[in-house]
C-alpha cells in the first residue's frame, strides 16, 4: 500500500480493466489484487462492480477507480455523472475518481472541472481525486488555481516511454504516478534486453517490465483476461532488479517516438 495526498491508501499494484471481461476482474480479485481501474468511457463500471460481488471479496477491501469521459468536464456534468457511475456499479462512493484527459481545447476550463471534482472529494463519495494524462504545466495550474495537489496522476508510461518528466515532477509535488499501458500492449515481450533479463530472473518480460515500475515508485495497472498471466502479473515480490538491469532496461526510452497513445494536449477522445 501507498499512502495518498489525501491521507486514503492504495494498493501499489492494480488490475486494469478495459477490455476485461467480469471473469478476469473476478479472477484477478481471486488473485490477490484489491486495486481495480475503470472509467466511464471503458463502458463496463457494471460489470466491475458486479465482479466484486460475484467474488465475495468485502468492498472495503477493494480499492475502486473509475474516470470522468472527456464529454463531461462541465462542473454540473462531473457531479451528474459521477453519480451515475456510482450507480452503475452499484456502490455508495468509490476510492479514486479521476479527469481522464485534460482536453485543454474545450470551452470548459480543467481547472473548474477539478474544483467540481474537490467538491466530489468533499462529499466523501470519491475518497480521493486525481487526474489522468495530465503534463506537468497542467498539474501546476490545478496548483496554482486552487491549492491542491492531485492525489494521482495516471500517465502512460513503460521502458520505450518511461515519461520520466511528468513522473519527477509528480513524485516532487506528492502527486501517486499510476502507468496505463505498463507493459507496451505487449510488444515489448520479444526485446532482446528484457528476455535476457527475464531468462537469468526466471520471470517473464512482462513481470520484470512490472518490477522496473515498482522500483521506480509508480503504481502499475495491467491487464489480462489469461489467469496465468493475471497471476503471474501480480507475482512482482520475489525477485528484484539490479542497477545494471534498471540500466539496461533504460536504455530503451525512445522518447515521443515511444509513446503509443495521444498526446495530453492534443487528444479528444
Amino acid at each position: 500500500m501507498i499512502q495518498l495526498n489525501s491521507g486514503t491508501q492504495m494498493p501499489e499494484i492494480g488490475f486494469g480493466t478495459g477490455k476485461t471481461s467480469t471473469e478476469a476482474v473476478v479472477n484477478a480479485l481471486k488473485a490477490g489484487y484489491r486495486l481495480l481501474d475503470t472509467a466511464q468511457m471503458y463502458g463496463n463500471e457494471a460489470e466491475v462492480g458486479e465482479a466484486v460481488r460475484i467474488s465475495e471479496v468485502p468492498r472495503e477491501e477493494v480499492f475502486v477507480t473509475t474516470k470522468l469521459n472527456n464529454g463531461h468536464h462541465d462542473p454540473s456534468a462531473v457531479h451528474e455523472t459521477f453519480a451515475a457511475s456510482l450507480e452503475r456499479l452499484d456502490m455508495d462512493y468509490v476510492d479514486l475518481f479521476l479527469i481522464h484527459w485534460p482536453m485543454p481545447m474545450l470551452e470548459v476550463d480543467y481547472v473548474d472541472t477539478w474544483k467540481a471534482m474537490m467538491e466530489l472529494a468533499e462529499s466523501g463519495r470519491a475518497r480521493a481525486v486525481g487526474v489522468s494524462n495530465f503534463q506537468p504545466d497542467h498539474l501546476q495550474r490545478l496548483i496554482d488555481a486552487t491549492g491542491v495537489a492531485p492525489a494521482v496522476n495516471q500517465i502512460e508510461m513503460h521502458p520505450y516511454f518511461p515519461n520520466d518528466e511528468v513522473r519527477e515532477y509528480c513524485q516532487d509535488h506528492g502527486i501517486a504516478v499510476q502507468a496505463w499501458s505498463p507493459l507496451a500492449r505487449t510488444d515489448q515481450f520479444g526485446e532482446p534486453i528484457l528476455a535476457e533479463i527475464a531468462d537469468r530472473l526466471g520471470v517473464t518480460p512482462a513481470q520484470v517490465m512490472l518490477r522496473w515500475h515498482l522500483q521506480r515508485g509508480v503504481v502499475a495497472i495491467p491487464k489480462s483476461n489469461t489467469p496465468e498471466r493475471i497471476a503471474s502479473n501480480r507475482d512482482i515480490y520475489s525477485f528484484e532488479l539490479s542497477p545494471q538491469d534498471m540500466t539496461g532496461i533504460a536504455s530503451l526510452d525512445k522518447g515521443e517516438d515511444g509513446r503509443r497513445g495521444g498526446h495530453p494536449d492534443s487528444f479528444r477522445g
